[in-house]
């Protein structure tokens, strides 16, 4: 009740000041609203590179990218009150707004008839179940619920990576296959960039040297609620430490409210990569990944590398969160419940191969290295090239 009062607050000052600055006249503009953040880096820059528009980039707390001092960012956050009300304006002038999360303000936000709202959604493919799938939701107020629906509802197009992504959007957020873009995931353009995976291979070396001694295992696990207050690990490192120190190094990238109470007992085997800037930079120096239920999995299959799941909590998390087909049949590598089973994957390596590149196909078909000049001629050129051909007809 508390939280729902709290939000619905929000949002009705949030939405008396958007409808101030909405009398103003509206700009040659677009805004990006990073909560991740790679997506619309990469969008940015190729919307620098094919037009003159204006850009401004609105940052939420969570978003560690950086975009460079020369592009006009703004911390979107009702703590900062000057950024916050800067950044109001800036969404209610614009002509094109960009998204890479859920956000709540869209439900309070009418904006004017012209303007295109895109969704740049985060996950390049998805194995957990979200929006109105999520069975979180069945918990929610039906102010809430209805809430949601208004958020989706703002959506004007939707990027996806592969047809698979786009069935699965279409039921999350109820919408029509004409709001489908398929011009593959931005940020997905660095896994065919063989120049850019040099020099952060270089960069990552020179900072880790232990990547040229050792092979590196990376794991990543998935955010838990309830863990918030809690830095305990439920992969046993000292197990790891005594059976796989010779050959590997272990990289650990933990969600920050984890990290910051982590004591890391193996210095010499653990390496805590949690605050690095950039997941994909650490793909590139990972010869095996390891998580359970994050959506790392899409873009690292395209690196064709071998991964493996740490599911300890599956019966759990299928109960809790639910998957959009069984969990065994999602995911491309052998599942370990424990970390000798785990220990076991990884000596012997039983990994499937030609199931990774079957699932690298499937989630990135429209992910070729082209997808953030894709993605800008859909939205800026070929509706330009739309626009005359129109004023034409109707002279």
């Amino acid at each position: 009740m508390v939280r729902e009062l709290a939000i619905t607050l929000y949002l009705s000052v949030f939405r008396a000041v958007f409808i101030i600055f909405k009398q103003l006249p509206q700009k040659t503009k677009t805004t990006f609203v990073a909560s991740f953040g790679e997506n619309v880096l990469y969008t940015v820059k190729e919307l620098e590179k094919q037009t003159n528009e204006e850009v401004v980039i609105l940052k939420t707390s969570h978003c560690k990218t950086d975009f460079g001092s020369a592009r006009l960012t703004l911390n979107f956050k009702a703590s900062n009150l000057a950024d916050w009300i800067r950044s109001v304006y800036h969404l209610a002038t614009c002509e094109k707004v960009f998204v890479d999360n859920y956000f709540g303000f869209l439900a309070a936000t009418a904006f004017k008839s012209n303007v295109q709202c895109i969704q740049l959604w985060h996950a390049a493919g998805a194995i957990k179940q979200f929006g109105l799938k999520d069975p979180v939701i069945q918990g929610r107020t039906l102010r809430a619920y209805q809430r949601f629906k208004k958020v989706y509802r703002q959506f004007d197009k939707v990027v996806v990576g592969s047809e698979r992504m786009s069935s699965i959007f279409r039921e999350s957020f109820n919408l029509s296959d004409n709001r489908i873009l398929r011009t593959g995931i931005p940020r997905t353009d660095f896994f065919f960039d063989e120049v850019a995976k040099k020099n952060v291979q270089k960069t990552l070396v020179e900072e880790y040297p232990v990547i040229n001694e050792k092979k590196v295992i990376l794991y990543a696990p998935t955010y838990r609620d309830g863990s918030l207050n809690s830095a305990e690990l439920e992969l046993n490192i000292n197990k790891m430490y005594q059976e796989l120190k010779d050959k590997y190094v272990l990289f650990l990238r933990l969600h920050p409210a984890v990290n910051g109470e982590f004591q890391n007992k193996y210095p010499g085997f653990v390496v805590n990569v949690s605050s690095y800037h950039n997941m994909n930079h650490l793909l590139i120096v990972t010869d095996l990944l390891i998580t359970d239920y994050s959506s790392i999995p899409f873009e690292f299959s395209l690196l064709d590398k071998p991964m493996a799941f740490f599911a300890y909590d599956l019966d759990q998390y299928t109960l809790d969160k639910g998957f959009w087909k069984a969990y065994e049949d999602l995911v491309p590598g052998p599942i370990a419940k424990n970390t000798p089973d785990l220990i076991d994957i990884i000596e012997n390596e039983t990994y499937d191969m030609d199931r990774i590149r079957s699932f690298a196909f499937r989630w990135n078909e429209y992910s070729q290295g082209r997808s953030s000049e894709q993605l800008i001629k859909a939205i800026y050129t070929e509706e330009k090239h739309y626009e005359v051909v129109n004023e034409s007809v109707k002279s």
